[in-house]
C-alpha cells in the first residue's frame, strides 16, 4: 500500500515534467524541420531530373524563387505603405550571399563526389554556432552541444554505408576543388541563415522575404546573362523540363517562406540539424518510389538524427521550469505537513489560553484607564 501512495506522485511529477519540456514552441520547430527538410529533398529530386535531361543552368533556377518570392510577398509591402525596418544595404547583401551559396553549392557537383558533399555539407552547423555565439550572443548549453554530436554522427553513418559505392571510388574529377567548393558555400549557408535569423528576430518576416526576393532575382539575372545565357539558349524546352524546372521553383517557395519562422522559433542552429534528416527522407522515397534496396545502417542513422534533434530542441530554460515544477510540488506538500502539524499544536494551546484569558484581559484595561484621565485633565489645564 505505500508503495502505491508514493508512485501516485511520481507519477503526477513525470507527467508535469514532460508537459513542460514537450512545449508547443519545440513540438512546432521539429514538425516545421522536417517539413522543410521534404521541401529540400524535392528540390534535389527535382535537379537531378534535370541533370538527367541535359540542363545545367543552377542560377536560372534560383532566378524563378526569387522571382516568385519578389511577386507574391512583394504586394504585401507595397500595400502596407510604410518605410522599411531594415536598410535596404542589408537586404542586398544577404541576396548576395544566398544567391552565391546556391551556385556554389550546385557547382561543387561537378567535381567531387555526392558522399563528399554530403559530409562536409554539415561544416554549415559549426559555422551557424559560431556566428551566432559572436554576433547574435547565443549561449549553448552542454546539452545543444550533444544534440549536435548525435545528428552529426547519424549523417557520418550514412556517408560510411555508401563507402561502397561506385561514386566514392570515383571521387569526381577534381575532389579538392569540390571539397573547396562545398565548404565555401556551406559557410555563405551559415552566414545566410544567421543573418535571416537577424532580420527576422529585428524587423519583419513579410519584408525579409519581399526583399530578399526582389535583389535575389536581380543578381541572380546579371548571373544568368554572364554565365548561363547560352545554356538557356540552347535549352529545349519540352514538358519533362519544364515540369521538374516547376516543382523546384515550388519546393523553393515554399523553403523560403517557412525558413523565417523556424528562425524566429527555433534559430539557424535547429533548421540546419533539420535539414541533416533530408538525406534520409531521400532514402525512403528511393525505397518506397523506386523499390531499391539501401543498407540498414541507414534507419541507425535516422534515428540517431531524430534523438539529436529531439534533444537539442529541448531547450536547458524548459528542463529547469520542469524541475522547479517538481520541487515545487515537493515543497507545497512539506508546508502542507508543517501547516497540519501546526494546528495540532496551535489546538492543544488554545485550552491554556482560554483559561488564562480572564486575567490577561483585565490588566490592560485597568493599564488604559489611567493615560486617558490624564490626558482629560492635561487637556482641561492647558485650555484654562
Amino acid at each position: 500500500m505505500p508503495s502505491v501512495v508514493a508512485s501516485e506522485p511520481l507519477r503526477r511529477s513525470i507527467r508535469e515534467k514532460w508537459r513542460k519540456i514537450w512545449t508547443k514552441r519545440s513540438l512546432m520547430g521539429l514538425l516545421l524541420g522536417q517539413f522543410v527538410s521534404l521541401l529540400i529533398t524535392s528540390t534535389g529530386f527535382s535537379s537531378s531530373e534535370l541533370v538527367r535531361r541535359g540542363v545545367n543552368a543552377p542560377t536560372s533556377q534560383s532566378f524563378l524563387n526569387y522571382l516568385l518570392l519578389a511577386m507574391f510577398y512583394g504586394v504585401f509591402v507595397v500595400r502596407r505603405q510604410r518605410p522599411l525596418q531594415i536598410n535596404w544595404y542589408y537586404y542586398l547583401m544577404l541576396a548576395a550571399v544566398d544567391v552565391e551559396a546556391n551556385f556554389i553549392v550546385v557547382k561543387s557537383y561537378q567535381y567531387t563526389s555526392l558522399t563528399s558533399v554530403m559530409l562536409l555539407d554539415c561544416w554549415a552547423i559549426p559555422c551557424v554556432i559560431l556566428f551566432t555565439w559572436l554576433f547574435l550572443k547565443t549561449k549553448y548549453g552542454l546539452r545543444k552541444f550533444v544534440g549536435v554530436a548525435i545528428c552529426v554522427a547519424g549523417l557520418v553513418m550514412v556517408v560510411f554505408s555508401d563507402a561502397h559505392a561506385k561514386d566514392r571510388a570515383q571521387g569526381g574529377p577534381n575532389p579538392l576543388k569540390g571539397d573547396l567548393f562545398i565548404i565555401a558555400g556551406s559557410t555563405l549557408y551559415a552566414v545566410s541563415n544567421v543573418g535571416e535569423e537577424f532580420i527576422v528576430k529585428k524587423g519583419d518576416r513579410v519584408e525579409l522575404m519581399a526583399m530578399l526576393g526582389i535583389f535575389g532575382a536581380v543578381i541572380s539575372a546579371i548571373q544568368i546573362s554572364i554565365l548561363e545565357r547560352n545554356e538557356l539558349k540552347d535549352l529545349n524546352w519540352t514538358a519533362g523540363v519544364v515540369l521538374p524546372f516547376l516543382g523546384y521553383v515550388l519546393a523553393m517557395f515554399l523553403f523560403y517562406s517557412t525558413v523565417p519562422i523556424i528562425l524566429k522559433i527555433c534559430g539557424a542552429t535547429l533548421l540546419n540539424l533539420s535539414l541533416l534528416t533530408s538525406d534520409m527522407w531521400a532514402v525512403l522515397i528511393r525505397i518506397f518510389a523506386y523499390h531499391q534496396k539501401v543498407d540498414w545502417m541507414y534507419f541507425i542513422a535516422f534515428a540517431g538524427v531524430a534523438v539529436g534533434l529531439v534533444i537539442y530542441s529541448i531547450s536547458k530554460k524548459e528542463v529547469e521550469t520542469a524541475q522547479v515544477a517538481v520541487a515545487t510540488d515537493k515543497q507545497d506538500k512539506r508546508e502542507d505537513e508543517e501547516a497540519a502539524m501546526g494546528n495540532l499544536t496551535r489546538g492543544s494551546t488554545t485550552v491554556v489560553e482560554n483559561q488564562s484569558s480572564g486575567v490577561v484581559n483585565q490588566q490592560p484595561s485597568s493599564v488604559t484607564i489611567l493615560p486617558k484621565q490624564d490626558s482629560y485633565v492635561a487637556t482641561s489645564h492647558h485650555g484654562n
